[in-house]
């Protein structure tokens, strides 16, 4: 026997079994307990929330024998016929195939023909949009002034091309995206049922997952299902078969990007990519992770509207502390243009990367939310403090107008008072120092700058992103680095990292040590 898909196994057979259409269903239920049934209906709304479905339904029901108050008794012969598909009374029509005016008018001809058994003759056209302007045309007068047993049920997604002379012969029923409480309720109901294992917040991300679409749902857990088939469905299980990532990797991808780790953005989504997991999928996700956090910094209130769970909730109040609403607002619409553009690109992975930069780096942009960002960026730096060596007036030099390191006459970086034989060591060797690094620390190490620390201490001075990155953000290059130093000067030194906004800005504020040092050249020398 072949299998049936759940969404069609467990199809509603009557009104009560319709969910979170309830506006829709009491209207219709009230008509036909009052006599008052329309001779056209137009549904409209998002695919899978039950537009066919109720038509058919309210199809039985006006032709039922011994209909009930919550619709079709479904043993009649009228209903058995009607389900089977085996009526002459209920007539589907497919618009996206049928849509020519001969179509249409075969359906005009057959109109004035009375039904040979029930009530009702009950045409249900489905996307009834894609009809040609002939065939709405050769509609239209039918559709004003049907038989009194002929009722015409046109659903369709896309109201809005439909003209207006349809639309106004109609009753319009829009049918609501349907809450994500209510799919995972039916899920539940329908696990049960078919006796499948399944945690609450794998039935919960199923339902968030089909974006208000009771169909989709259905379908995405008969997929789940199948992948598991005797295990229990579990969170993990789901985000593997979806292709999704969890709220958690979020959270760190956040806290990357606040910190401006360009480098940890791009290893992070290097595990994404390599758990096989679908970008298009990811960018919509971490969008709705943005959303979720805008939503609670605007508000202590809103645990109701955040679907996720405690643990994540905390976490995200915890992150809504770290950043500013004009950040998020700017990361939002960066994310909502990548979902625009990555759904049909051949390089998806680089359009996410281009995108990770530029939240890690306002400066790429210029943008009102991006300008400001970077003046909140110049803002706390002047209130921290930034730990350069400030540039100083040498009033022989201006007078002899002798340009400096800037490029200005008069303004040049301070110099020294000593350099210590440790640091003298260590640049004197520079050049050997760099040719053996491997890469790619040798390829940030020939852009660096030697200079002296307040401490004493030796200080590369390096330009901001990845190169900064790599030594700052992770320890084991700076002791690599350090055992690569301790190999010319013999002992162990300490080395400390200025981050410089760009070369120039380096080469105004700093010295180079290379500078002030006789003999040492400024080229590399690779040693063998």
């Amino acid at each position: 026997m072949s299998y049936t898909a759940l969404y069609r196994k467990f199809r509603p057979d009557t009104f009560a079994d319709v969910k979170g259409q309830d506006h829709i269903v009491t209207t219709l239920k009230n008509q036909i307990r009052a006599g008052r049934i329309g001779h056209a209906y137009l549904f409209t709304g998002t695919r899978g929330t039950g537009k066919t479905t109720v038509a058919k339904i309210l199809a039985r029901t006006v032709n039922c024998e011994n209909p009930t108050q919550e619709g079709p008794c479904g043993q009649c012969r009228i209903c058995r016929a009607i389900a089977a598909g085996a009526s002459m009374n209920v007539i589907e029509i497919d618009a996206a195939s049928n849509n020519g005016v001969d179509n249409i008018r075969e359906i005009v001809e057959e109109v004035s023909y009375s039904p040979a058994e029930g009530k009702y003759k009950v045409y249900i056209i489905d996307e009834v949009h894609m009809l040609s302007i002939g065939a709405f045309n050769a509609l239209l007068k039918t559709l004003e002034e049907p038989p009194s047993y002929v009722i015409f049920i046109l659903a369709t997604t896309e109201v809005h091309k439909l003209p207006i002379t349809i639309l106004s012969r109609c009753q319009r029923y829009d049918f609501k995206r349907i809450t994500i409480d209510t799919i995972a309720a039916r899920m539940r109901q329908l696990t049960e049922a078919e006796q499948v294992r399944v945690e609450e917040k794998a039935l919960r991300y199923i339902a968030k997952a089909a974006d208000g679409s009771m169909r989709d749902a259905l379908s995405l857990l008969d997929q789940c299902i199948a992948f598991n088939l005797g295990d229990e469905l579990t969170y993990d299980k789901v985000l593997d078969v979806l292709g999704a990532v969890d709220t958690e990797v979020f959270s760190r991808l956040l806290r990357c990007v606040l910190d401006r780790n360009v480098l940890g953005c791009v290893q992070l989504l290097e595990e994404i990519v390599m758990q096989g997991r679908e970008l298009t999928q990811f960018v919509t996700d971490f969008t709705w992770y943005l959303r979720n956090l805008m939503l609670v910094q605007s508000s202590d209130n809103l645990e109701d509207v955040i679907d996720m769970s405690s643990d994540n909730l905390v976490r995200l109040k915890e992150e809504a502390e770290m950043v500013d609403m004009n950040r998020i607002v700017r990361y939002i619409r960066i994310f909502s243009e990548l979902s625009g553009q990555i759904r049909y690109a051949s390089q998806k992975r680089i359009l996410v990367e281009i995108a990770l930069i530029k939240l890690c780096r306002p400066s790429m942009e210029t943008s009102p939310d991006a300008l400001l960002e970077r003046i909140r960026d110049v803002e706390d730096k002047v209130e921290n403090g930034v730990a350069v060596i400030p540039a100083q007036y040498d009033p022989d030099q201006a007078a002899a107008g002798v340009p400096t390191a800037g490029g200005s006459p008069g303004l040049t970086p301070r110099l020294p008072q000593a350099i210590p034989d440790d640091v003298r060591e260590v640049v004197s060797h520079w050049g050997g120092i760099v040719g053996n690094a491997e890469n790619p620390m040798r390829i940030y190490l020939k852009d660096a700058i030697p200079s002296l620390g307040g401490d004493g201490h030796l200080m590369l001075v390096l330009e901001d992103g990845v190169p900064s990155d790599y030594f700052t953000q992770h320890p084991q290059n700076k002791e690599q680095l350090e055992n690569l130093i301790a190999g010319y000067a013999g002992k162990k030194i300490e080395v400390n990292f200025q981050v410089a906004g760009n070369r120039q800005e380096a080469q105004e504020n700093y010295f180079d040590l290379r500078q002030g040092i006789p003999g040492v050249h400024m080229e590399i020398e690779e040693e063998e």
